[in-house]
């Protein structure tokens, strides 16, 4: 069973990542027609997955910190790490180095919905705010408050 467990976790992540999505809901499983039905459902043989064992799913993605329930006090819905907030850390600041925005202060919605799509373009905001306080750890980035909500400052890595 636990095999099993870990199979459906790496079916997810990577069909999440190859599709860039971000959240699941234990909803997925119940309404049809949705971004997860190519995983979730299979109407030739008329099998899904249930919505009880997806809830587990989920919380065994949480346990094994490849997600985050969020809203953080609720449990049917989980924000998806196919990439680690650290991983996206790093991404993100190699995005800023490479697009020239070290020491410009840009808005999450810049970052999250960039004029010219990149790796970042729709990412949540709560994951951009976790790979952000990655990087403040780390002196590659400072939040600022700013008149329409928060922004980021990027500094250069130091050795």
């Amino acid at each position: 069973m636990q095999n099993f467990c870990m199979q459906w976790i790496y079916l997810i992540l990577t069909y999440a990542r190859h599709r860039q999505l971000f959240t699941l809901q234990v909803e997925n499983a119940e309404v049809p027609g949705g971004d997860w039905d190519e995983i979730l459902r299979n109407e030739r043989i008329n099998r899904r997955i249930t919505p009880s064992y997806l809830s587990s799913l989920m919380a065994a993605m949480v346990t094994r910190n490849v997600a985050a329930y969020e809203p953080s006090k609720q449990t049917r819905a989980v924000l998806l790490y196919w990439r680690l907030p650290e991983e996206w850390a790093d991404v993100l600041h190699s995005w800023a180095t490479s697009t020239g925005q070290l020491n410009t202060i840009l808005t999450f919605y810049e970052i999250s919905d960039p004029p010219i799509p990149s790796s970042l373009s729709g990412i949540p905001i709560p994951l951009l705010r976790r790979a952000i306080t990655v990087l403040t750890r780390s002196n590659r980035a400072q939040i600022i408050g700013v008149a329409d909500g928060e922004g980021v400052r990027f500094f250069a890595a130091t050795k």
